[in-house]
């Protein structure tokens, strides 16, 4: 778990360590709500919101990158402080959008 007010520097420094085609996962403190991370190629993202919206943005660049991470993390986790950070193997975000994690 990570501070919400680091959060953003330590996310695009796992994100661009992350190789190709694996993904990387942010929760809400409750797990709730949810962001995905895959690595698509060199310098691009695609990224699956699951939380108050559902959306998938592909082929986000990484000058992008950034900007786009301050807006969900605003959106989706706006009371939070603690942000749960899952590394996932290889995962494909069409299919695999059901994955779920334990319910404590």
């Amino acid at each position: 778990m990570i501070d919400k007010s680091s959060a953003i520097q330590t996310l695009l420094e796992r994100l661009e360590k992350l190789p190709s085609g694996h993904c990387l996962e942010i929760r809400t403190y409750k797990r709730n709500r949810r962001i995905m991370f895959r690595r698509d190629a060199q310098a691009t993202w695609s990224i699956l919101q699951e939380g108050f919206e559902h959306r998938l943005h592909q082929g986000v660049p990484r000058d992008k990158l950034r900007k786009l991470l301050q807006s969900l993390l605003r959106k989706e986790f706006p009371r939070s402080s603690k942000i749960r950070v899952y590394v996932l193997g290889p995962v494909f975000l069409e299919q695999d959008a059901k994955l779920e994690r334990k319910i404590l």
